[in-house]
């Protein structure tokens, strides 16, 4: 019960403000008991060490009428609480400003957590730049554990009776631990923390226990074990999730000292709470730096979660009862947050990545764009571009009166009218006394006004088409409101991603704005996303504050189940999880109700328990947090009842999500991975403000405005006499406002568009509600479909860029979370894009760049297949690398987009049904095996194509939507009918070995495609087909635009900086490069670009070598999309990757033949359709990039390949793409270990490995020095040593850049090249194995790729190559190389195959 004589305050610590929610004292000891707001600067160290402290020194100095000393400790003893949410944890991670440690990981792994994916964050920066890791140094201890399944050997051992059993198999050197950390102790004095980080801890963390004291026992002040904060699998995430702990609590326990040193009288263990990133309150004695990332935003969902279905229950006679879903809107200067709330629990997740690192605990899940008041606005080829930089504080927007300020959403809101300089701050200019500067603001969009429409009427003119563009005059106005609403639709695309990527319509959710910025577009978002009420909070300024008041408690806690992947069922209930349950339940209420937690003391009563299950289908990664069922027993018993409830739930979130079932369609059962109770300490709510509620609600009459201004809308353009009217001033409970209006709200403004009406609640929130637009922005097939295919809105080109992008993302997001295998789910090996009714790629989601090019060419292929033979409901499925395939496991599904899904024949184009597709929709997934010689379908020693498996044409994978599974088995297993080779009779030819998961996968990649359907389908009826028809067109124009002018740029600026006569300049610019395949096969490129008009030539055919007897032949469409690749790199901004990107280029492949001549004309890059080609896509891909931004002096070389490492035998098979060093550049360093150019798939972690295969890994870690010195050295390639645990596994190596090195550039030297070694057991023999080949392994042995380091740029000037700055202990094992047992293999560089 609150303590009505003292004060509690609520405050939320943010980047630029803090903000603070205080209640008073009730006793009447003070006059005025409203409760206080205030906001001040976060920094100001001119007047203040500490804004909580001094926020709450105002407080009371205001509220008590005494004056008290700034520099003097506030007396506590009249404060009740403190509850504080803080970016001081967030602004450590993002500023690298965070506690120096050590990590001490396992032997063998300690690059582990550096390496983490291997994916590089952007696939489209050239730098391939990754964050540096967190740790200081790195010790690796002598310590390894493996899972087992069988309890007789004699080193087995568990950590408790229901743990798994594990081998371990090298025991913690606990002496040579010690040593290690002293030496580093006594040499890195600044390093004063830890975190530890064994491989499979979560199931045996007795090692990291001993680790942990070993630590502190040497002097270690702050000791994360990652097994002690969330036992959950996979070393890389338990991992980083340590190392932000490490990082990160330091930094939190210096920051609340400094906050608890300005007190006297203050209890920290039970006065003051922080927010978690859960939602959740936790004491300052247990507040971790993990749990802390998001503590700000928090308050934030935690506030409009509890108060928006209170303000729709209380706004007027018509009061709405129904919960309803809410999606949060947190808009601020510089991002955006948003967030969903299902009307009765907070929607967790329990895995993020943050500044380049995961970290693993529940964190409520929020999303963040960079879409702020302070994006910038830029005009690019055609199109209006909203961020992603910021104008930040400083210089700011232009109407911020700073030197150097730039166009941002605050100026176009500004001008709008939107923005009132009157009601807004005066603290700008030189003296800091001067409003907001309006007129700067216009001048500059007059300025880039005049810009577009000259641009405009210079298309116009130029134009040679039978319909030239329209030049539309726009006004500075129409211009600004068309940057609003590209930032609106940027602001939107996560909130799809969180309603309507997972089976939820946005409509049926009500919007809750909150934040500086958010009410200034609440109605257009709302619109945007077909949402009829948007609430905007009394406090939505200080929500964050004020939800830290209405957060509970919470102790949330995991365990895992074990053993691993066990299947839920009755048995697991009895035997593990209703114990898990209790026991987790118990500890809990001891901690809160005994106080063991250091904070409030909580009645039983008080306390609710949430149980959770994580669950996921079998084969599967993706796991699901799924609460108890409703009417689930929580005592023991009914086991059954418990797992049957609980799989359903399972089952019924796939459906709601992706259309269908997976555990019905696949067979598959559900496992059960982790267990968790969340407990909640229930706290008492804050209070709220009243307003007048004596006049009838029904007719509580119109509030007078405070005044007038000018706003301007897209539909009504200017209105000129608006009434605004001061929030302050509305104190009359259930009036309503009719928009067009403006409220000021505080610093803020709340824009009320045209149509719209707002509600004052009882307790002053805003209660507005939204109907469709008053002008339908829709244009079916009729007369002004003409006028939507001629002219072109720089705005809407904007708004159906994100809006195309975010089809593909969704798709994307489908397919990952339904499919089966390892390779979609985990390595996410796939692509999903949207084209147009030519087939030319329209929008993709940024997955892997080899399938993106490659794609479009699949698409036309079955668009000329089945002309005219298609309906509703039909799907096919093609891999032929003749049609448009990159090599047969890539499978690409393909579903044509109709007009609508209506199997009436009066809407087929003739009389069998079948109808013209207008769009279409295709994904492409790396299936795990398809057949052919070798257990993957990547054998190294192919020649012809039939080796490689399955050759798919061109097959109606779904009839009007029925799945064809038996014809589709057919096909997957023909290979096993095929004819070998003449040359290999003894050749074994199987059918696909795993086909339960390419079935799976197959349906996965059918419900992403139907999710792309839907929402095209539904762009349609929102704008019209032919509009949505047109601006597919002029998004690919607009990147044909970007793509001339960045060829025109980089071919001159190679002419002039060529230092080696690959380039001659003229009216066409000429540049050459080649390079060399291992077996020393030419890639020779030729370029000429028309530096007037940025058309191009790129001649691979004159002197590119012929078709190889191997297998790196690439397939017509592998080369395009290379070539498509690199000119979106040297575009060198964010324009999305479409057809339009190759219009300007001529691409040359097959070689010229004279008349008469009957030689077929075919190369490497256009081999003949019997070629081999399973390297080509991996390998030949990497090459051809290399050649093409050496020709334009961009980079030098990269790892020059994907390193491709499959193995198996008859009863599975696995398949990675291993990652190396990334080139060098004019201005940067090369990237060490991570993926480049055409892949960007991850890595499978280490614990998922182990448990799923029968391998060990022994090694894998950064190659340290192999990447070419120079001015700039290129990065590092890896090491990564896999040991088979079991006889008659056969593997495969598909590798490059073994014979030939990654070339430096302009005089910088060469990586190093790679390197395959089979260790033999015992390391009775190292072997050198080539670079493709096949080999038998026995038990014991192990394969170890060494992959090739990025050539460095420019001369080193004697610099060199820095060091890396980190301490590593570990074996090297070069003396491997050296002992008595090492033999070559094979010395040949054509050898193909090599058995042992």
């Amino acid at each position: 019960m609150a303590d009505a004589s003292k004060f509690r305050f609520c405050i939320d610590r943010g980047g630029t403000f803090t903000d603070v929610y205080a209640e008073v004292p009730q006793d009447g000891s003070v006059r005025d008991r409203s409760p206080r707001i205030l906001k001040l600067l976060s920094e100001d160290p001119q007047n203040y060490e500490n804004a909580p402290r001094e926020g709450i020194r105002r407080v009371l100095e205001e509220t008590l009428g005494i004056a008290l000393d700034r520099t003097a400790p506030l007396d506590a003893s009249r404060i009740e609480w403190i509850r504080m949410g803080t970016t001081v944890a967030t602004n450590g991670l993002l500023e690298r400003e965070g506690a120096s440690f050590v990590l001490v990981a396992t032997q063998g792994l300690g690059d582990v957590l550096e390496i983490g994916t291997q994916a590089r964050p952007l696939i489209f920066d050239i730098r391939a730049a990754k964050l540096p890791p967190l740790y200081a140094a790195v010790v690796e201890a002598r310590e390894r554990v493996r899972p087992t399944t069988t309890t007789s050997s004699s080193d087995a051992a568990s950590s408790e009776a229901a743990a798994p059993v594990v081998s371990v198999v090298t025991p913690l050197d606990e002496t040579t631990l010690r040593r290690d950390l002293e030496a580093l102790r006594r040499d890195r004095p600044d390093i004063t923390g830890a975190a530890i980080a064994f491989a499979h801890s979560y199931a045996f963390p007795d090692h990291e226990i001993r680790a942990s004291k070993i630590a502190r026992d040497v002097g270690f002040a702050h000791v994360s074990a990652s097994s002690q904060l969330l036992p959950m699998a996979k070393l890389v995430a338990r991992g980083q999730t340590a190392c932000v702990d490490a990082y990160l609590t330091p930094l939190v326990r210096r920051y609340i000292d400094s906050f608890a040193a300005g007190f006297e009288n203050l209890d920290l263990a039970t006065q003051v709470l922080f927010m978690q990133s859960d939602g959740g309150m936790a004491s300052a004695a247990t507040f971790s730096g993990f749990r802390a990332v998001l503590s700000g935003p928090a308050g934030g969902v935690v506030g409009y979660s509890r108060t928006t279905q209170h303000a729709l229950s209380g706004s007027g006679p018509q009061k709405k009862q129904k919960v309803q879903p809410v999606i949060g809107f947190d808009m601020g200067g510089t991002s955006t947050d948003v967030s969903r709330y299902d009307g009765e629990r907070f929607e967790h997740v329990l895995e993020t990545e943050t500044a380049g690192v995961k970290i693993q605990c529940p964190q409520l899940d929020i999303n963040t764009v960079a879409a702020g008041g302070g994006s910038r606005l830029f005009f690019r080829e055609g199109a209006f571009v909203v961020g992603p930089e910021s104008a930040k504080a400083h210089p700011g927007p232009v109407c911020y009166r700073k030197p150097g300020g730039v166009l941002a959403v605050t100026d176009a809101n500004l001008v709008l009218g939107r923005l009132l300089p009157e009601r807004f701050p005066s603290i700008f200019g030189p003296d800091e006394n001067l409003p907001l500067d309006r007129e700067a603001s216009r001048r500059a969009f007059d300025a880039l006004t005049a810009e577009i429409n000259a641009y405009f009427a210079a298309a116009a003119s130029s134009s040679s088409s039978e319909t030239p563009p329209t030049s539309v005059v726009l006004t500075p106005e129409a211009v600004a409101a068309g940057f609003v609403r590209v930032a609106n639709e940027a602001m939107c695309r996560p909130i799809r991603e969180l309603s309507e990527a997972r089976g939820h319509d946005p409509a049926t959710h009500v919007l809750a704005c909150f934040g500086g910025a958010g009410a200034q577009h609440v109605c257009a978002v709302a619109r945007a996303l077909g949402i009829r009420t948007a609430v905007v909070h009394a406090y939505a300024g200080i929500l964050s504050a004020y939800g830290m008041g209405l957060a509970d408690v919470v102790l949330d806690e995991t365990r895992p189940v074990l053993p691993a992947s066990s299947t839920l069922d009755a048995g697991i209930f009895e035997r593990t999880i209703d114990a898990e349950f209790e026991a987790l339940e118990a500890a809990a209420l001891e901690t809160l109700c005994d106080g063991r937690h250091g904070g409030p003391v909580f009645a039983r009563s008080d306390v609710g328990l949430e149980r959770f299950l994580n669950l996921r289908y079998a084969g599967t990664d993706n796991a699901v947090m799924v609460p108890a069922p409703e009417g689930v027993a929580t005592r023991r018993g009914a086991a059954d009842d418990k797992a049957r409830a609980y799989a359903e739930a399972l089952h019924a979130t796939f459906r709601r999500e992706y259309g269908f079932e997976l555990g019905a369609a696949s067979k598959k059962h559900v496992v059960v991975d982790d267990v968790r109770v969340r407990a909640v300490g229930r706290s008492a709510a804050p209070q709220r403000r009243h307003v007048d509620q004596s006049v009838d609600a029904d007719h509580p009459g119109a509030p007078t405005p405070d005044g007038r201004t000018r706003l301007y809308f897209e539909e009504t353009g200017w209105v000129d006499d608006a009434p605004v009217y001061d929030k302050a001033s509305l104190t009359v409970a259930h009036q309503q406002i009719a928009g067009p209006a403006v409220i000021a709200v505080g610093t803020s403004t709340c824009v009320l568009e045209p149509g719209t009406t707002a509600t004052l609640t009882a307790e002053g929130d805003l209660v507005i509600d939204v109907p469709p637009r008053l002008v339908v922005s829709k244009d079916d097939d009729g007369p002004a479909a003409a006028a939507v295919v001629g002219a072109v809105d720089p705005a809407r080109l904007g708004v159906f860029s994100h809006r195309f992008m975010s089809i593909a993302e969704q798709m994307g997001r489908t397919l990952q979370r339904t499919a089966s295998s390892v390779n979609i789910k985990e390595r996410l090996d796939f692509s999903c894009a949207i084209f147009a009714a030519d087939g030319g790629l329209v929008a993709n989601a940024p997955h892997v760049p080899v399938h993106l090019g490659a794609m479009a060419e699949t698409v036309r292929a079955m668009r000329r297949k089945f002309d005219g033979a298609l309906r509703p409901g039909d799907v096919v499925v093609a891999n032929d690398p003749n049609a448009g395939g990159s090599h047969l496991p890539d499978i690409t599904v393909v579903t044509p987009v109709f007009s609508d899904d209506s199997p009436d024949d009066a809407a087929a184009d003739d009389d069998t049904g079948a109808r013209t597709p207008r769009f279409f929709c295709a994904s492409r997934g790396h299936h795990a095996d398809v057949g052919g010689s070798t257990p993957g379908s990547m054998p190294a020693d192919s020649t012809t194509l039939v080796e490689e498996g399955a050759v798919i044409d061109g097959f109606l994978l779904v009839d009007r939507g029925v799945f064809d599974e038996a014809g589709i088995i057919d096909v997957l297993s023909a290979p096993a009918q095929a004819v070998p080779p003449r040359d290999k009779p003894d050749v074994t030819l199987a059918a696909c070995r795993n086909m339960a998961d390419s079935l799976s996968d197959l349906k996965a990649q059918v419900a992403a495609n139907a999710k792309g359907v839907r929402l095209l389908r539904g762009l349609c009826d929102e704008y019209g087909e032919a509009t949505v028809a047109a601006y597919m067109r002029h998004v690919r124009d607009n990147a044909e635009h970007c793509v001339r002018a960045a060829l025109k740029r980089h071919a001159l600026r190679a002419v002039a900086t060529t230092t080696t006569g690959g380039g001659t300049c003229g009216p066409r610019v000429a540049l050459r490069a080649e390079d060399r395949m291992d077996d020393g096969n030419p890639i020779a490129l030729t370029v000429e670009v028309d530096v007037e008009t940025g058309a191009a030539t790129f001649d691979f055919a004159s002197a590119t070598g012929p078709q190889v007897r191997g297998n790196w032949n690439a397939p017509t469409a592998v080369t395009a999309a290379a070539c498509m690749y690199c000119v979106r790199l040297l575009v060198g901004r964010d324009i999305p990757l479409n057809s339009g990107c190759l219009d300007p280029i001529d691409l040359r492949l097959l070689k010229h033949k004279e008349p008469g001549d009957e030689t077929p004309g075919y190369t490497m890059l256009a081999p003949s359709p019997e070629a081999a080609v399973c390297a080509g896509n991996v390998l030949t891909s990497m090459r051809v990039t290399d050649v093409v931004l050496k020709a334009f002096r961009a980079c030098a070389a990269s790892q020059g390949c994907m390193n491709n490492f499959t193995f198996g035998d008859a009863s599975f098979g696995y398949y990675e793409t291993i990652a190396g060093g990334a080139g060098a550049g004019p201005d940067w360093h090369g990237t060490s270990a991570v993926q480049v150019h055409m892949t960007n798939t991850r890595i499978t972690d280490v614990e998922t490995l182990e448990t799923r295969y029968p391998v060990a890994l022994r090694r894998f870690g950064i190659r340290r020095g192999s990447g070419g010195a120079g001015r700039f050295h290129g990065g590092d390639g890896v090491v990564r040593e896999v040991e088979f645990l079991r006889d008659g596994i056969t593997c495969s190596l598909l590798t490059e850049r073994r014979a030939l090195a990654p070339f430096g550039l302009d005089g910088g030297a060469d990586g190093h090249r790679g390197r395959n070694l089979l260790l033999k057991a015992g390391r009775s023999a190292v072997l050198v194995l080539p670079s493709k080949c096949k080999v038998a392994v026995d038990r014991g042995d192990a394969i170890r790729i060494e992959t090739p380091g990025g050539g460095g740029f420019g001369p080193a000037d004697g610099g060199g190559k820095p060091p890396p700055p980190r301490l590593v202990n570990h074996a090297e094992d070069d003396a491997l190389l050296h002992g008595a047992g090492h033999r070559t293999a094979s010395t040949a560089l054509g050898a193909n195959a090599v058995d042992f």
